[in-house]
């Protein structure tokens, strides 16, 4: 019996020898000088942004100081006679309460052109724009002030005004006005301060409803 000859695609076959010594183990060394490498890089890397957000800090400092030193940086000189134009616009200003909201501002000053020569009036309104029911009436002399209170509980689109002497706002200031006592409600007794355990179920002050207790009766 012949043999047969066995006809080899692609080349040759390789050794046993060749084929382990692809397969050889990696070179821990390499690898770690690997890891080293990538570990500098994101380090590099880590190092950039901060950098850069250190910048953006100092650059966005730079602007909060330029601002605050253009806007909010005032003499104190300068802040006290602003003050001081503020109780001088007050001193020739009356306030006035209970104004219908229908009513404009001419009318207003219509209504107080008796006492003086009115030199502007605000009726507040809120962010809806709606007037709030009170205005603020400065005239151009501090004598026409008197005659304006005189006009106190007078009508005005069939409502009494209440007529005031301006008072000025200072800053940093808050006024402080106390609760009127109220009749009707009286004043509130606080209760004595009790530990939760000492808290009675059925509510305060009060204990449970005496109930006799029932008798077993069978032949009833």
């Amino acid at each position: 019996m012949e043999e047969e000859e066995h006809e080899v695609y692609g080349g040759e076959i390789p050794d046993v020898g060749e084929m382990d010594g692809d397969m050889e183990a990696p070179n821990p060394d390499m690898e770690m000088a690997a890891a080293d490498e990538d570990a500098a890089k994101e380090l590099d890397e880590v190092k950039k942004r901060l950098k850069e957000m250190e910048d953006e800090a100092a650059a966005l400092r730079e602007m909060q100081a330029k601002v605050e030193k253009e806007m909010g940086a005032q003499d104190p000189a300068a802040i006290a006679a602003n003050q001081a134009g503020k109780e001088e616009v007050d001193a020739r200003s009356v306030f006035v309460g209970n104004v219908d909201y229908a009513c404009t501002p001419e009318e207003v000053q219509q209504h107080f052109q008796s006492c003086g020569t009115v030199h502007r009036v605000t009726i507040l309104t809120d962010k809806f724009g709606q007037p709030k029911g009170f205005a603020y009436v400065e005239f151009v002399e501090v004598e026409a002030i008197q005659d304006a209170l005189q006009l106190n509980e007078s009508e005005l689109h069939g409502r009494q005004l209440k007529v005031l002497p301006k008072r000025t706002n200072v800053p940093g200031l808050k006024q402080f006005r106390g609760r009127r006592f109220n009749p009707y409600m009286g004043y509130r007794i606080r209760r004595p301060f009790m530990s939760p355990y000492m808290y009675s179920p059925y509510g305060y002050g009060k204990a449970p409803r005496f109930r006799r207790p029932m008798r077993y009766m069978p032949y009833q």
